[in-house]
């Protein structure tokens, strides 16, 4: 039984089409096939088709359930081929993020008097998705787009047109950073008066490094101070710039064997010229100079500076040495304010104490002591060879080393001064601002906030696989790096609204695994292809409505030329 159309042709040559319920018999005197018309539901252009799919909810509900599905994976005679399915949820929420920022407009106005005919924009997108969803390398990323992921607005994309669209990134860096910055800005309402700022290094797997001198296309991979513990191999030094809400608003690369204290001129620079207004810089120790603090105040600006205690320097001893009361400022905070000097001298030092890690330090502390004197006497019944060995040991120790001094015969002994100048330096650290209107709770939370640039580091190296890089020449090198630095912007934002809109925090990778469960089939058959997409679980509902994200369609393409 089955529903067929047959069609009429009048005197003026118009075409009129009959929709009618008809069945096969096979007439018993001529043994050949004949339809006969059990319905006729009358012209094609006048069908009821609410009705037709009455009579199939209808029919359905008297099949059993797998009678039901049998039927509705054929298509006439023929199967419904699944031919593949594909990631989609993931891919889906950061292009929306990239268009609700501006990023796409903020490419589009720098490259709009270039006449490209690669999707340029989608390429920068394309790659920055992979190091959010499945971080690969850009030969990889080409397959990737192809066959393992459903990018919206593009289907394949040449290996040759991604370094391309990688070049005009780095051309575009400087700009493209700042028009990201505004539209951001503007759309989050970012607070941009406390910025925070810190640096990292990565290394490459590879022997030697590039000259110092000689081709300008190669100069980033230098040997020098590797924070990944890792001083044998050439590495780069990236520095970020991040605000309050953890958003990151501009990144910097620079050679590997660049210290951080000599790079706070270019920063301050690159961040006037963005005219943000006040802005108060959070620095780290290791960028403490005096030369640096002095460049931050330059046009109205102000720092909040961590003070190494045990530098020597003689205003950071008064500080240490000042007597006074501590102001409680949360359970684990304390805060003493102290001016060192005056008129031009004039410095404002924040003590902050923190009463458990004071008493985690003296328990630490007197642990290491009762091994160290236990390693001591065993001196006494060593041979003089293997007492020589054992008192380098010691003195060498890293830890011990630390609290030993030698006597008159070279015997190490506990130095009971530098235990006791270690014990005023329980829990404590050193804080200095040069702007009077922060209270000094303020000043501490804000430091304390410096632990955001910390956590997009470990996103950076971790959860964006920032490493391995791939690429030699330089330019390419810094562009690899402002990819996942757009990858940790959309992320960033992703984390800070879902958080901020159900009231639970979630990281990335829970966010994105749960959203690649949503997939887009494609499906064939003999009167075409269809791509479409699973149904959303609850939990993908809830990102999406956190988010601000509309559902993806649930017919993405409907092609009656691709047929089986």
């Amino acid at each position: 039984m089955y529903i067929r159309i047959v069609q009429r042709k009048n005197k003026d040559g118009s075409v009129v089409r009959y929709v009618q319920l008809a069945h096969n018999f096979r007439d018993p005197e001529t043994r050949k096939p004949q339809a006969q018309v059990l319905w006729s539901f009358g012209r094609e252009e006048e069908i009821d088709k609410d009705s037709l799919r009455r009579l199939v909810d209808s029919i359905n509900r008297f099949l059993g359930p797998e009678d039901v599905l049998q039927q509705q994976a054929k298509v006439g005679d023929a199967p419904l081929l699944f031919k593949e399915s594909r990631p989609l949820g993931g891919a889906w929420v950061l292009d929306a993020l990239w268009c609700e920022l501006g990023i796409d407009r903020a490419i589009g106005k720098v490259i709009k008097d270039r006449a490209f005919r690669t999707p340029v924009e989608r390429a920068i997108f394309a790659m920055a998705a992979n190091r959010a969803l499945d971080p690969q390398s850009k030969l990889a990323v080409e397959t990737w787009v192809e066959r393992d992921v459903a990018i919206p607005g593009l289907e394949s994309i040449a290996v040759q047109q991604l370094y391309r669209a990688m070049d005009v990134l780095m051309e575009a860096g400087d700009a493209l950073q700042e028009e990201v910055f505004f539209s951001v800005a503007h759309l989050l309402n970012l607070e941009v008066d406390l910025l925070f700022f810190d640096t990292t290094s990565t290394y490459f797997e590879v022997e030697g490094e590039d000259p110092e001198e000689g081709d300008a296309a190669y100069f980033l991979r230098r040997r020098g101070h590797s924070k990944d513990h890792r001083p044998d191999l050439a590495q780069i030094v990236i520095g970020l710039a991040v605000t309050r809400e953890g958003i990151p608003i501009r990144c910097w690369v620079w050679p590997g064997n660049t210290a951080d204290v000599t790079r706070i001129d270019q920063v301050k620079k690159d961040l006037v010229g963005w005219k943000l207004g006040r802005v108060i810089t959070v620095l780290d120790r290791g960028f403490v100079s005096e030369d640096n603090l002095r460049t931050l105040q330059r046009a109205g600006g102000h720092y909040i500076a961590g003070e190494r205690m045990q530098s020597g320097k003689p205003s950071v001893e008064e500080a240490l040495s000042r007597p006074g009361r501590y102001q409680k400022v949360k359970d684990n905070v304390e805060v003493k304010e102290i001016i060192v000097g005056d008129g031009e001298a004039r410095k404002r030092y924040i003590l902050v104490r923190n009463p458990y890690e004071e008493a985690r330090d003296r328990e630490q502390r007197e642990r290491m002591l009762k091994e160290l004197e236990q390693e001591l006497q065993g001196l006494a019944r060593l041979d003089k060879k293997e007492h020589g060995k054992a008192v380098c040991r010691l003195v060498s120790h890293p830890t011990y080393g630390r609290y030993l001094k030698l006597d008159k015969r070279g015997w190490p002994q506990i130095d009971r001064a530098k235990v006791k100048a270690d014990e005023r330096l329980d829990g404590k650290y050193l804080l200095r601002t040069s702007d009077d209107t922060l209270s000094p709770a303020d000043v501490a939370l804000g430091y304390k906030q410096l632990l955001e640039v910390e956590a997009a580091f470990r996103t950076l190296k971790q959860a964006l696989e920032l490493r391995p890089i791939y690429h030699r020449l330089s330019r390419r090198i810094e562009a690899h790096v402002l990819l996942c630095w757009l990858a940790l912007l959309l992320i960033r934002v992703a984390e800070t609204r879902v958080e901020g809109r159900l009231g639970q925090r979630y990281t990335w990778p829970r966010l994105r695994d749960e959203l690649n469960r949503m997939h887009l089939g494609i499906f064939a058959g003999p009167a075409g292809t269809v791509w479409q997409r699973t149904e959303t679980t609850t939990f993908q509902r809830q990102i999406l409505s956190a988010l601000g994200v509309e559902e993806p369609p649930r017919f993405f393409k409907l092609d009656p030329r691709q047929a089986m």
